[in-house]
């Protein structure tokens, strides 16, 4: 399901904005409306107003990834111990070290302690818990173990948290090599080269053509910054509504997904991240049906996300999962041979957490062996770049020098 985000005020007066998965911007108002909420403005995440996007980037989230994390693994502990829920929450209430989060857990409780039941009273918290997460402790409430699905929850979380920040941490390196690539050619063709224009003019020398171009672009970005400036906001704007348009979206996933390497990175992020799902949920007692409607949410590459889709609508006529991946063509061949060992020995949700495991070492082997590529060939770039910007400053003066001796 798509995610809306919506501002509304709360029975108690209190200003409410964030995120909710539903199915239609109707559904956001209705659940709104059944938390005793007053709604505001609501609309798809990707196309609601620019301020309320803007402000959600420096609004700090209630509770982050990590407290997530954290909350689920301290009550799936302490629920393990034997702790009445209420007293768990109770307990809970006093680990947030700031004062957002340890709201959130007292409504939660008060919430439980109400006669809510926790799955009700996660949905009760406006969207700050995902629809994934609810469904999976609303299973484990149905089948009386809560605990176990908490626990195996927080391992879910911690899975995917892991695979993100290997990620981010991946590119971390080569953003900043890009940075300092760029802030030298900047700091050449603004400091250094105006220097060397003024001495070529003094001297009327005849200069290289080469040397003629390096000149004018520090000319260029001297004197028409403002121009290169208005250039890049229209080029992000552009971008920004084409990001917006499913068909543009879906022809860039189509191309992410026919690149060598890029392609394979994608589609094992996906499949590792699917997988997790779907084998999470199933050995939650979750129904195979009811988990593809919400692994599907995960998926990134919109390509990928309309086969799935395909797969379940095969699915829902009595095809096997396996089979139904297999004719889509775009998922990788191991996975949905695993799937259908699975399906055949009856045990798919630990196959299905076994091929988010192996796609996960897939991942880090492929960014492991990126990162290597990468990184060589950015400084190669950036001694290419720099030495081309100095050596056509410096060689007219050593063909002057020559001439005068």
């Amino acid at each position: 399901m798509p995610q809306f985000r919506y501002k509304a005020i709360s029975a108690t007066g209190e200003p409410l904005d964030g995120r909710m998965e539903a199915a239609s911007a109707e559904d956001v108002v209705a659940r709104l409306q059944d938390q005793g909420c007053l709604p505001i403005e609501t609309g798809r995440a990707d196309e609601l107003g620019e301020s309320l996007g803007l402000a959600s980037l420096w609004r700090r989230p209630d509770f982050t990834s990590a407290q997530l994390l954290q909350f689920t693994r301290q009550l799936a502990t302490l629920l393990a111990a034997g702790q009445p829920l209420d007293r768990a929450l109770g307990i809970l209430l006093e680990l947030p070290d700031d004062e957002r989060s340890r709201r959130v857990v007292e409504r939660i409780r008060d919430a439980v302690r109400g006669g809510d039941s926790l799955s009700a009273a996660l949905d009760q918290q406006h969207g700050l818990f995902p629809r994934l997460y609810i469904n999976l402790v609303r299973a484990g409430e149905a089948g009386g173990g809560l605990d176990a699905a908490l626990a195996r929850l927080a391992d879910y979380l911690e899975r995917s948290r892991e695979l993100r920040s290997r990620l981010i941490n991946a590119l971390i390196y080569p953003a900043l090599l890009s940075l300092l690539v760029l802030g030298s050619m900047i700091f050449l063709m603004l400091v250094v080269v105006p220097q060397f224009e003024a001495l070529f003019a003094s001297l009327d020398a005849d200069l290289a053509w080469y040397t003629t171009l390096v000149l004018w672009l520090s000319k260029l970005l001297r004197t028409g910054w403002w121009a290169l400036l208005i250039a890049v906001v229209l080029a992000a704007v552009w971008l920004r509504r084409q990001w917006q348009d499913p068909a543009w979206r879906l022809r860039l996933d189509q191309r992410l997904l026919g690149m060598r390497l890029v392609g394979q990175l994608v589609a094992r992020v996906d499949t590792a991240g699917l997988a997790r799902t779907l084998g999470t949920l199933l050995a939650n007692g979750v129904p195979l049906l009811t988990a593809l409607g919400l692994a599907r949410n995960g998926l990134g590459n919109r390509v990928l996300a309309n086969a799935l889709d395909a797969a379940a609508a095969e699915v829902k006529s009595g095809a096997g999962l396996g089979y139904a991946l297999g004719r889509q063509k775009v998922f990788p061949r191991l996975a949905v041979q695993m799937v259908q060992v699975g399906e055949e020995s009856g045990e798919l949700d630990s196959m299905l957490l076994k091929v988010a495991d192996t796609y996960d070492l897939e991942v880090r082997d492929t960014l492991d062996r990126m990162l290597a590529l990468l990184v060589p060939a950015i400084t190669l770039l950036m001694t290419f770049v720099i030495g081309t910007i100095i050596l056509s400053v410096l060689l007219p003066i050593y063909d002057l020098t020559g001439s005068l001796g």
